[in-house]
Order: C-alpha cells, then structure tokens, then sequence
C-alpha cells in the first residue's frame, strides 16, 4: 500500500470516528485540509505527491494521541493547567507508547501539534505558550549508533537473503528503511567501478521514496556483501517490482528479532538500536575510516555544509583513544584489513573527484567567473586535501576558467 493509500485510510477511519468529540472532528479536518493545500502550494505543485503523502500520513495519529491524551475534551476549551499536566506527563514518562516507554518522538508533537496550527486552529496559542513555557527546540543532540562490531554480530544472526540485503543496503547506504522498502528493481544499476575494478550497484534515490529535506541522488554501494544479497534478492525481477515484498511493520519485526538474537546495544550507552540507529552507525563507521564530514554529508542526502554529524564527529573525536581496531593474529588477515581500508579510500577519491566534475560543469552554467574562480580554489585546497587521504597524486586538476 502507497503512502497515498495509507494516509486516506487513516484520515477516513480519523473523521468517521464517532466517539471522538464533534468539535475536535472538525477541527481535525480542518487542520488536515489546511496541511494538503500548504504542502501542495509551498512545493509548487497541482496534485499532492507521494513525498507529501508521506508527511501527511503521522498527522492522523498523533491527532488521535493527543486527543486521548486530553480525555476526548474539546480542543477550545483546554486549560493551562490541562496542557501543562500532559506536557510535564510526557516529559517525566508517565505517558508512555504502546510499549510502555517514554514517548521518544516528544518533541514532534510540541512542534507539529501544540505549538503549531491544530492548537491554533482551536484558538490555544497563547494558553500553549504558557504552559510549556520550559519547552525549548534547542537541545543536545543524542549520541546514539550501531558500531561496526555490533553491526556484524547482527547479520551472523540472519539466514534470510532478502533479509540480509536490507541489513546490508541500510547499512551501506545510509537510507531511511521507509525509503528503502519502496525501491523497485529499476532503482539499482549493476556495474563495475572504473577505480577499483569491482563489482558494485548504482542505488537511485529518487525524490518520490525520500523524505522531503533529502536530497535525490545516487550512491554506489561500497560493501562485496551488499553486492553479493542484492545479486540473490533482484534476480528474475521486474524492471518495475518493488526489492523487499514485505512493508515497514514486518521490517521493524524482523529488525526487533536480529536485535534480541544477537544481544547488540548502542554505542555509547547501550540503548536498543532502531532502524535509524544502522543509517548514524554507517555515518561514524566511515568517518572512522577516513572519510571527509562533506562526503558523509552528501551520502546521506544532506546538504555539504549540514551540521547533523556535529555532535557524532566530537564524540568520536573526544573518544578516539576508545575506538580500538581488532588486530588479527595471523599477516593475512592484517593484510586484508589493509586492503579494505584502501578500498574505502578509492571509493571516496572516486566519488569525490566524479562529484567536483558535475559541480565544476553546473557552475560553468550557472555562475559568474569571479564566483567561480572562487569555487575552484576552494576544491583544489579539497584535491590536496584527497592526496593525502589516498597518498597519491590525481591528473584532474581544476584549471583557471575565463
């Protein structure tokens, strides 16, 4: 089912629901009419897209959440008191999710809901201003991912080809698992990379599968085992069927069950790891590789001057003396290690370099020449910077443009 499909469901079972109060019906569908005619107008388009269909689809549920969580009263006529009781609930986890943990995802429901249009729709802007005078949107980021080793320990536990495909795409690309369950065949292109001589895929990440902030793009894979399960799992497929024939419940079952089969935390503090958990694991396991910050940026789908891996990049930093390497016993294994890590190298001058070649053509296009030249010192101080990455000396230089 498309998010689409999934949404209009939800927003049909939300405002045929006769045990919710009539004010707050309306007002829900007040709100949710309001929601599909921003996010057509403010993204420029005449129908609703499956991006939008995909962010319009956690309103539904969260109305409903917080309706219970205000008992079925009318919106309109919630005290300060009533919305500071639910705020300070929440915050101390005396209002828990359906596993009976403290709501994770608080935050969006203050931005989305309380301090947004729903509670303004119902005339609360002001009461809400009040009760969560404490509430501020700027916090510590939460350090929290899967190591490599933890990684590993997960897919030693799985038989499942299409199951260990999954693992190993998320895990390489970095992408959202929503995003990755809605790829098709026509999505992976199967070649062999010109630098390493190695076989590996082109993944497209193209704009309807990605969440709106993302950045469409395409990443090729860097892992043989990725190559290897998508080899198993895209056979005899159609250009246009979807890779992963199950949905994103039965992928958060099978994730919950590798989890307890293998008795992995988090690092650093020994959290139950989630999907999203894989995709900051894969940020830090190439940045400890020796991947620029930019790079990792780019992969996964961010703008290059993102600060999103801040506060990853200074744990690690802070931390380094703990990130101990594994050292085999035997000369070969050690030679192996080395040899890996001289691929991750090659890939990223690789994709580096293809990277400055397209921006370089773009800005030819678009900029003027003073802006340009500018542009071009810029990635020659990044050339050199990819030398001593590598230890070896490119033939693209980027001449003076006039």
């Amino acid at each position: 089912m498309g998010h689409k499909e999934q949404y209009s469901n939800l927003r049909l079972q939300l405002l045929n629901d006769r045990t919710l109060c009539s004010y707050n019906r309306s007002l829900f569908k007040k709100f949710l009419d309001w929601e599909e005619e921003k996010l057509k107008r403010i993204n420029n388009l005449s129908e609703i897209d499956s991006s939008s269909y995909k962010t319009l689809k956690c309103y539904p549920r969260k109305l409903i959440n917080v309706n219970n969580w205000f008992e079925n009263k009318a919106w309109n006529k919630l005290t300060i008191a009533e919305i500071r009781k639910v705020y300070n609930d929440l915050e101390d986890g005396k209002i828990t999710n359906r596993f009976g943990k403290k709501f994770q995802d608080r935050r969006s429901y203050y931005n989305k809901i309380f301090k947004s249009k729903p509670f303004k729709l119902a005339g609360l802007q002001d009461k809400v201003n009040e009760a969560l005078e404490f509430f501020t949107d700027k916090t510590k980021k939460e350090v929290k991912y899967v190591s490599e080793e933890a990684f590993n320990k997960m897919v030693s536990v799985i038989s499942n080809s299409k199951h260990l495909a999954l693992f190993w795409l998320s895990w390489d690309i970095g992408e959202n698992i929503s995003s990755l369950l809605d790829l098709k065949k026509s999505n992976f292109t199967r070649q062999t990379n010109r630098d390493t001589k190695e076989t590996e895929y082109l993944v497209n990440l193209p704009q309807g599968v990605l969440k709106r902030s993302r950045k469409t793009r395409t990443e090729p894979t860097i892992y043989p085992e990725t190559v290897n399960y998508l080899d198993i799992v895209l056979l005899g497929l159609d250009e246009d069927e979807k890779v992963f024939k199950f949905g994103h419940r039965q992928a958060l079952k099978v994730f919950h069950s590798v989890v307890n089969r293998s008795k992995v935390k988090c690092s650093p503090n020994g959290e139950v790891p989630t999907w999203k958990d894989l995709r900051s694991g894969m940020a830090c396991n190439l940045h400890l590789h020796g991947w620029l910050v930019q790079d990792i940026n780019l992969r996964l789908g961010h703008s290059v001057f993102s600060r999103w891996l801040d506060a990853y990049i200074n744990y690690l930093a802070i931390n380094r003396k703990r990130v101990i390497k594994s050292h085999f016993d035997s000369n070969l294994s050690e030679l192996k290690d080395e040899l890996e890590e001289s691929k991750l190298r090659e890939k990223l001058v690789s994709q580096r370099l293809e990277r400055l070649k397209e921006e370089l053509d773009n800005l030819k296009e678009n900029m003027n020449s003073s802006r340009l030249l500018e542009w071009m010192k810029q990635q020659n101080q990044m050339r050199k910077v990819l030398e001593e990455l590598s230890g070896k000396k490119f033939d693209v230089v980027l001449e003076s443009y006039s």
